[in-house]
């Protein structure tokens, strides 16, 4: 991890509000423990204020300001949204759809602790640029969101074959016939961005067509090098929330989402009410009206493969290839030489355009995101002259 990054984390971490002490139990062990992100990642050592999980933390009237958007408006970015029984996974997959009207699809898969709905934003974006001849397909992870496993099934599992093989089989069961699928674009987010890249051989040994991948701020060398970190950074995250209000409020406060439409849509999605029973109640979370859908502590055994060989796989996919960060800095070794090669796009969305961007590029400014995929989509495709065909860069 660069110093850069370092210094750019403390800072983040300085910045967040001061929180009431815990009185948890002294023998509470951390890792019933739960947070939000796999993004932001501290430097080494106990840093800002302690965390937010004291369950004597006092209730305040939800402010409407923070409102949720409901379900009922979410045709305003997606136009619907879809259960999907995966009998072989012993799933049922909630995604959401924009029109499929023309010859493309961007799927895209989300980042562990987030949702589909984290690309709401993104998704009306791109229709309005593009949906006359691409849609989009987002859907929740296993263990995330509104997906499910059937009755009788576990969800347990979250290690990178598993998710893969996951992204496949919803691909197969929403375009079944190969021949008249439309052509994929995958787009993936931190630990998505890992799935897609994966999971695109696999998608083409299907003979599906893949017009290109983009990966969304995650880089392998950083990754690995920060997860020793990972338990510090969760320490600073709540482990609960009195209302969904207090958790928009929450994320929008600390930054971890600047642009509140999308907080509003987002954040209720990766929430589970109390009486849920998708997840363990604890003594940390149980006086909490809303906990965790996806508690990341119990996803350390994971954290390694998710992202062990991304850059050498990322180079290596025999399709277009994008990678989007929020600060260029980010970049290994690998990836430095790669680029300085010419062996994949890169796009840097450092707020210069006056809009704070943080690990999550897709719900801070979902506008320019849309732009850099449009223009990456576009420069992917196929064309005809005068009845030849020439191949685009990146196409097999």
């Amino acid at each position: 991890m660069s110093s850069l990054y370092r210094s750019a984390i403390s800072a983040r971490i300085a910045k967040l509000p001061g929180l009431p002490p815990s009185n948890e139990d002294d023998d509470y062990d951390e890792t019933e423990e739960g947070a939000d992100s796999l993004g932001s990642l501290p430097t080494p050592g106990r840093m800002g204020p302690p965390s937010l999980t004291s369950s004597s933390r006092a209730p305040v009237p939800p402010n409407p300001d923070y409102a949720p958007i409901r379900p009922d408006a979410y045709n305003q970015y997606f136009s619907q949204a879809l259960q999907i029984e995966l009998p072989t996974r012993g799933l049922l997959v909630r995604a959401y759809q924009t029109p499929m009207r023309g010859r493309g699809v961007m799927i895209m898969h989300h980042g562990a602790g987030y949702s589909a709905l984290s690309f709401a934003c993104l998704a009306k974006e791109l229709d309005g640029l593009l949906g006359k001849d691409v849609g989009v397909l987002a859907f929740d992870a296993r263990r995330h969101g509104r997906t499910t496993p059937m009755e009788g099934q576990l969800d347990e599992n979250l290690s990178m074959e598993v998710l893969v093989d996951d992204l496949v089989a919803l691909v197969q069961a929403v375009f079944s016939d190969v021949q008249t699928a439309p052509v994929l674009m995958l787009v993936g987010h931190s630990m998505g961005g890992s799935v897609v890249v994966r999971a695109c051989p696999k998608l083409q040994e299907l003979k599906y067509v893949v017009s290109g991948v983009a990966v969304l701020d995650v880089v392998e060398g950083t990754a690995i090098e920060a997860l020793p970190h990972m338990h510090a950074l969760l320490d600073t995250r709540p482990e609960g929330f009195h209302s969904e209000e207090e958790a928009i409020q929450w994320h929008l406060n600390t930054r971890t989402i600047s642009n509140p439409a999308s907080a509003r849509i987002s954040v209720p999605s990766i929430l589970v009410p109390q009486e849920s029973k998708l997840v363990p109640l604890t003594r940390a979370n149980k006086a909490f009206a809303f906990r965790w859908r996806t508690p990341l502590r119990s996803t350390a055994p994971y954290w390694n493969s998710w992202f062990t060989s991304l850059s050498t796989l990322f180079l290596s996919v025999r399709t277009g290839r994008l990678l989007i960060l929020a600060g260029r800095e980010r970049l290994d070794t690998t990836l430095e030489i790669g680029h300085m090669q010419g062996k994949f796009q890169l796009q840097v969305m450092d707020g210069r355009r006056g809009t704070y961007v943080g690990h999550l590029v897709q719900e801070d400014n979902p506008a320019e995101l849309a732009e850099h995929l449009k223009e990456f989509w576009e420069r992917n495709q196929r064309i005809e002259v005068r009845g030849k065909v020439i191949k685009r860069i990146g196409e097999v």
